[in-house]
């Protein structure tokens, strides 16, 4: 029944609201700021190498690390690989569409995460959603919900997918299946205790990291996730350029499947259009609101750089890394079915290619990206907590709390990979359905900002920001003198 009813919400959520919101949201943002995100590219390439003038401060270049880590995850290779299988070649155009129309809403988001910023106690700023919406829009409420969405999203239903997707890429090993069975009540159950065992060993691990004793691995991981991440695009690469004589075909697909209208429109809940904008979104989060609180870190001299580097993480994650999943699969010569959708099919697409490295190679990357995600998402939660509460919680709330998120992450690894996908979809459109509304009403700031941004640039000037020059009435912790 539960899976039925978030079923039924996603679908009502995908099928008419969000698509409508999203698509039509970002098409405006992109008119709006006059397609900023290709028109001052070079600019998101010069504004992304600055280095901060304060010594020590968290540059545009280190916020876009840690909002790109939390976008790059397990979403940009299974998220992708049941996209293919479930909605087709064609969904691999719309994760393109919601990437570019959807970076204009990362523009406007992470501009006013950093208009909005807040300063720490330590110096360091702080911000998000939560803070523009309660400082711009004043109202508490509405920001409080939204942080009670994130928590849920991140915590909840991002966590306990992350686990599953890491555990189902060993479904490809002989030790994968450990059946249990026993007598409950005179009826006999039998399941596969592998998936339970493994995430009980992810838990454990999270669980080590936050309860302060696994500082070693979580800088270990951050060090080798983007050594990953580069072998992981080569490898892509590589086995296009093998597969190279596929590529006409694997396009023709792509824009023949993508435009097929009678097949969209005859069941659209499972069409390409759908599945490709869930997994888009899922996988680059632009308009969620999550990215704005990693942008709202970094010390710039003007909040329009922070927002041309997140269109930046928005192509980085989409444009670059989904699309180097999609063509290493697509041109394998492996055909996308429902059967084999999830980690089955990127293993058998790469095992094609590469033999048995194959597999080896996508689990650990599944690993490492799937564990820095786990411990990314709860720096989220926490910053949720802090603002809901006021105040840093205590440390017998944030021990019950470690408790209950390393529980769910076990529980996760067990559970229906629909019931999973459902939740999370359900989850992140309740804060893309608050999110987006609340930056189309507060965008005006982001456009006089950007306005201001490109005037000083034209006159040769280093942007420098001032609250007052753009008309801000609201009271700001910066950008006052």
């Amino acid at each position: 029944m539960l899976d039925q009813i978030i079923g039924f919400l996603n679908d009502a959520l995908y099928s008419y609201i969000l698509i409508i919101i999203l698509v039509l949201g970002g098409i405006f943002f992109t008119v709006r700021t006059k397609f900023v995100q290709f028109r001052l590219f070079k600019e998101q390439i010069r504004c992304v190498s600055e280095k901060p003038d304060k010594n020590g401060a968290i540059s545009s270049f280190q916020a876009l690390m840690v909002s790109t880590a939390s976008r790059v995850g397990t979403g940009n290779i299974i998220g992708v690989s049941t996209a293919i299988c479930l909605g087709g070649f064609g969904s691999v155009f719309w994760m393109w569409l919601i990437a570019i129309v959807g970076s204009a809403s990362a523009f406007v988001e992470s501009t006013l995460a950093q208009i909005f910023k807040k300063k720490g106690a330590d110096g360091e700023s702080y911000g998000g959603p939560a803070y523009y919406i309660s400082s711009a829009l004043k109202s508490r409420w509405l920001a409080v919900v939204f942080s009670i969405f994130l928590i849920l999203t991140y915590g909840v239903g991002f966590n306990m997918l992350a686990s599953y997707n890491l555990q189902s890429t060993f479904s490809a090993y002989e030790f994968y299946n450990v059946n249990v069975s026993f007598n409950l009540f005179g009826n006999e159950i039998a399941f596969n205790a592998m998936p339970w065992i493994i995430g009980l060993v992810i838990a454990g691990l999270v669980a080590f990291c936050l309860f302060g004793g696994g500082k070693r691995i979580v800088n270990a991981t951050t060090f080798i996730v983007p050594i990953m991440g580069v072998s992981y695009i080569l490898v892509a690469l590589i086995i296009t350029i093998i597969n190279i004589p596929q590529l006409p075909s694997v396009f023709s697909r792509i824009f023949t499947e993508a435009f097929n209208f009678e097949a969209i429109f005859g069941g659209f809940s499972g069409s390409c259009v759908m599945y490709g904008i869930k997994r888009g979104l899922f996988s680059n989060e632009a308009g969620v609101g999550s990215a704005p609180n990693a942008s709202a870190s970094a010390h710039v001299s003007h909040p329009v750089k922070q927002g041309l580097v997140q269109v930046l993480s928005v192509f980085i994650d989409t444009l670059l890394i989904c699309t180097a999943t999609a063509f290493m699969c697509m041109c394998s010569g492996v055909e996308p079915t429902a059967e084999i959708s999830g980690a089955q099919y990127v293993q058998l697409s790469l095992k094609a290619t590469l033999g048995d490295f194959g597999p080896i190679f996508i689990t650990v990357a599944m690993a490492l990206f799937a564990f820095t995600t786990l411990i990314g998402n709860l720096f989220y939660v926490d910053k949720a907590i802090k603002f809901i509460m006021g105040r840093e919680p205590g440390k017998v709330f944030m021990t019950i709390y470690h408790i209950i998120a390393s529980l769910l992450i076990f529980v996760g690894a067990g559970l229906s990979a629909d019931l999973l996908w459902n939740i999370s979809d359900v989850l992140m459109g309740g804060m893309t359905l608050i999110n987006i509304p609340v930056i189309l009403i507060l965008g005006k700031y982001a456009y006089r900002a950007l306005n201001d941004y490109v005037k000083q640039r034209k006159e040769g000037k280093e942007p420098v920001f001032m609250a007052k020059n753009v008309g801000i009435e609201v009271e700001t912790d910066y950008w006052k003198e």
